[in-house]
């Protein structure tokens, strides 16, 4: 008796566990489904991550289509109508995903309408709440040109054209963003335009406001910024920094908030993050030097060190 009621409580559980299993797999129907099962049905990408116009066509499986239905439970419908138009039935399928760090994921998606064929970041909050999407690859139509969208271990987001010339040389160009959580966009910080080598760099921090005597942009060069702006509070402060040498073999980046030690010596250091800086002001220019690892954030050739002359004061914003 007792060997009965044992055997018929496995059969029960063995039932419950393959109805849950089921459940998780039911991306393509039509029925609610949990946003924790939706952000797992998404395989981790390995960072630096790149996307070609050939991968695209091929990440296009059936088996792991997403409905509409079940998409649009975590992403709003207006993103779909935004994208591809307001008559357009896309196919989701997921690529991956990306986790930044625990208040921000990034999910690729592949949708396919008609025979155009995108890849989407969608972008989700500490709580898998949607924050926001953009057009991670676009193919055109021009057999000349050639397609590259990627993510890199600082989750810079990067496109890039190449394109084959009638003289057989090829020329490239790139545009690099970043996703900023506040505004809830994606945010070009750096161009390469395709038919000009001069790069264009893009401060993201331009528009914050810059009362503080030391807010200004201080540079070696048109390639080398120290951006700094007014922090949130008194005895803080916003910065940019972009550094850039050998020909553009060696770049890095980094932003963040920095706190005076005294009057004119300010430190970058979070908790959980290697890497640090000093930045030591004077009337005219600012000295930056890295005391942390953030091999993470530049170049093996490259390091944040040196000073960088005050060139203007963008006035109160």
């Amino acid at each position: 008796m007792r060997c009965s009621i044992f055997s018929s409580f496995i059969f029960l559980l063995f039932i419950l566990i393959s109805c849950k299993e089921e459940k998780n797999v039911l991306m393509s129907g039509e029925g609610p489904v949990e946003v924790n099962d939706f952000v797992n049905f998404f395989p981790l990408l390995n960072l630096n991550y790149q996307l070609t116009e050939e991968d695209l066509k091929k990440s296009s499986n059936d088996s792991l289509l997403i409905s509409r239905t079940v998409f649009k439970q975590f992403v709003p419908d207006s993103v779909i109508i935004k994208f591809f138009g307001k008559a357009a039935k896309p196919k989701f399928y997921p690529v991956g995903k990306v986790q930044v760090n625990e208040k921000e994921t990034y999910l690729l998606v592949n949708a396919l309408s008609g025979s155009k064929t995108k890849a989407l970041l969608i972008f989700l909050g500490e709580k898998n709440e949607f924050l926001g999407a953009a057009i991670f690859l676009d193919p055109d139509t021009n057999l000349m040109t050639q397609q590259i969208s990627s993510i890199d271990k600082r989750f810079s987001i990067s496109k890039t054209v190449l394109r084959k010339n009638e003289d057989g040389s090829v020329s490239d160009g790139k545009d690099v963003y970043v996703f900023d959580i506040a505004s809830r966009s994606m945010i070009l910080i750096m161009t390469d335009a395709l038919d000009e080598k001069n790069v264009d760099l893009i401060n993201p921090i331009d528009t914050l406001s810059s009362g503080n005597k030391f807010s200004a942009d201080y540079r070696k060069d048109k390639k080398n910024l120290v951006s700094i702006r007014d922090g949130r509070k008194a005895g803080m402060i916003y910065f940019f920094i972009h550094i850039e040498s050998k020909d553009g073999e060696c770049t890095g980046e980094l932003k963040g908030e920095a706190s005076f030690i005294n009057s004119k010596t300010a430190v970058y250091k979070q908790s959980g993050d290697p890497c640090s800086i000093e930045l030591f002001f004077s009337s005219s220019a600012v000295r930056i030097k890295e005391t942390g690892a953030c091999g993470s954030r530049h170049g093996l050739d490259c390091k944040f060190d040196g000073s960088f002359a005050k060139k203007k004061n963008p006035g109160k914003k």
